[in-house]
């Protein structure tokens, strides 16, 4: 038994590959040591925020009366797998939003009630442990799609939550089927493939997030001790390393850069994330061999880069050439059907050509789509002004 959580919540991600012309990348499974030879603490200061693993699954006070109250009254009526889904995530309970601004941790998302795809599991799972009910998180397989923040462009895989388990417990007489929570519409989980992985993995996913999101707003510190913290996490994590390498390059310590990238690689050999890092990196060093062949293999493992139709179509739209720009705007819709500038942008082309109902209907899709509430607000008030244009 499986259920997508409603509209409110669809299109949820995990984050994190970057590109700022830097990209992060994907995971790998195999135990191994932590590489400290990476590391180089001296280059950072300080972080300025809290920084702890025990915070990610804590409960607030608030939490623990919520799940013994509420929920847990729920596992004896309704079962425990569905129970805990409808304290949860019915319509009128707990009015969760999706929120994909920044990765909060289980107590931090129950207070703001929003949270992205990665929070939303994370705080499911503390509710789970408080109250005994059996979970497994799962990760997708070759499930990723691109967004971008500035100049950074960051690829977003995806996680979600099976309830209990196929054993029968002893001494009861109902069978409590297990129940996959996910995050993404009912369309995209059509013929999605997952893959089991531990608590380890997912604090890591959480840390490499938190690095993330640091890094956008310019926090070198921060994201250093973020992205630290995820590689003692689960040192077999391997877009953490590429984070890393980002880090460094932002830092100015190409060098240190380099050897990330490197050994990313070395686990992960057809990362084009981290590959397109690189490139970028050994461009600005001036080695134009090693730039020539990396390129080349990257073109072996992707053939066009993230936003590439986009990018050519903003060109486009400057240029006035707004039929050219619908075009290349329609092939990233065709590539990411899912995320909301694409719409958007194709929806301006469409405007500027006069097609005002078509302009709409991209329009709603930037809406539907929408991952923040600034977004949302801001498609809102869009969609409003043209539905009252003639």
């Amino acid at each position: 038994m499986s259920y997508a959580i409603p509209r409110s919540f669809w299109t949820a991600r995990l984050g994190a590959a970057l590109l700022s012309s830097m990209l992060l990348a994907a995971c790998a499974t195999a135990p191994v040591e932590r590489p400290d030879f990476l590391l180089n603490d001296g280059l950072f200061s300080a972080p300025t925020e809290r920084i702890d693993v025990g915070d990610v699954f804590a409960l607030s006070d608030e939490m623990r009366r919520y799940a013994h109250a509420e929920i847990a009254p729920r596992l004896h009526a309704n079962g425990r797998n569905q129970g805990l889904f409808d304290a949860l995530y019915r319509k009128g309970e707990l009015k969760l939003e999706y929120d994909s601004a920044i990765t909060r941790n289980a107590a931090q998302a129950f207070a703001a009630r929003s949270g992205n795809c990665l929070s939303l599991v994370i705080m499911t799972a503390a509710f789970a442990k408080e109250l005994g009910v059996e979970f497994q998180y799962q990760t997708a397989i070759n499930e990723a799609s691109w967004s971008r923040s500035g100049d950074v462009y960051v690829r977003s895989g995806h996680i979600n939550l099976m309830l209990g388990n196929t054993v029968r417990e002893v001494g009861t007489s109902r069978f409590d089927p297990p129940m996959m929570i996910d995050f993404l519409p009912p369309e995209e989980l059509r013929g999605l493939r997952t893959r089991p992985i531990g608590e380890a993995t997912v604090i890591a996913m959480y840390m490499n997030n938190r690095a993330t999101e640091a890094l956008v707003r310019g926090r070198l510190d921060d994201a250093y001790g973020w992205v630290r913290e995820a590689i003692a996490s689960d040192p077999g994590f391997v877009k953490s390393y590429n984070t890393l390498g980002v880090v460094y390059h932002r830092h100015a310590n190409l060098p240190q850069a380099e050897r990330a990238f490197r050994y990313a690689l070395s686990r992960e050999s057809t990362n084009a994330a981290t590959l397109s890092n690189l490139i970028e990196l050994e461009r600005q060093q001036g080695n134009a061999a090693e730039v020539e062949a990396l390129r080349a293999r990257l073109a072996r493992v992707e053939r066009y880069p993230p936003f590439y139709f986009f990018n050519l179509g903003m060109q486009a739209m400057k240029e006035g050439d707004f039929k050219a720009a619908r075009h290349l705007f329609a092939e990233e819709v065709d590539r990411d059907p899912y995320y909301h500038e694409f719409h958007f942008a194709l929806a301006l082309a469409d405007y500027r050509l006069g097609e005002i109902e078509p302009a709409r209907h991209e329009l709603a899709l930037a809406l539907e789509n929408s991952t923040t509430r600034g977004d949302r607000d801001l498609y809102a008030a869009k969609l409003a002004w043209l539905r009252a244009q003639r």
